[in-house]
């Protein structure tokens, strides 16, 4: 009868180890299981929506900074005088070498309405031909600023200053009192076509 003894104690602690590890396992799988759980509220706690609100305090503190920018000294700049180019071109080409000049200015970003040509000597044909309906209808044009507007030496005392104005000098004898009343007409720059040393005599400086 030995023999039947040691059967059961075999078969004992066998069991014995396989039984400790699956009690071991029961117990760590229910305490991960209410770990997520409390994280799920915490998330509507967060103060993330509260913090973007202070930088809208900061908004204000850059507008600031963007005030004093037009404070810029743009009205000495004018009281200097105006810049002036010149552009050779002859008295038959004046009026073609003024409407390129204009052509650039506003390619360039220039407004239509910034802009005032002026002829010595012939009317230019968009002046004549807007004068063919009367001289108020020509002059509301004008008042109207909103488009280049073309004048000769006759009645260019009568229009009113522009950030440019565009000479022709394309003959006549008014180039001399043109010329001093576009220079007191230009609030920025004062384009002259026509012959250089002319321009250079009746200006009195050399450009």
């Amino acid at each position: 009868m030995p023999l039947i003894p040691e059967e059961p104690q075999i078969h004992e602690s066998a069991q014995g180890p396989r039984a400790t590890p699956a009690s071991g396992r029961t117990a760590p799988t229910p305490r991960p299981v209410p770990g997520p759980r409390p994280a799920a509220p915490s998330r509507p706690g967060r103060p993330g929506p509260q913090r973007p609100t202070p930088p809208v305090q900061r908004t204000p503190r850059d507008v600031t900074p963007a005030s004093p920018g037009p404070s810029g000294p743009a009205t000495p700049a004018s009281a200097a005088g105006p810049q002036i180019q010149l552009i050779p071109a002859s008295a038959e080409g004046a009026i073609d070498a003024a409407e390129e000049a204009v052509d650039v200015l506003l390619e360039a970003g220039r407004a239509p309405g910034d802009v005032l040509v002026i002829t010595t000597g012939a009317q230019h044909p968009w002046a004549e031909h807007e004068l063919t309906f009367g001289e108020a209808a020509y002059w509301a044009q004008h008042d109207a600023g909103d488009d280049v507007f073309y004048t000769d030496a006759a009645i260019a005392s009568r229009a009113a200053s522009r950030p440019v104005v565009v000479v022709a000098v394309n003959g006549g004898s008014a180039a001399a009192d043109v010329l001093p009343l576009a220079h007191a007409r230009a609030g920025a720059l004062l384009i002259v076509c026509g012959d250089p040393q002319q321009i250079n005599s009746l200006l009195g400086t050399g450009v």
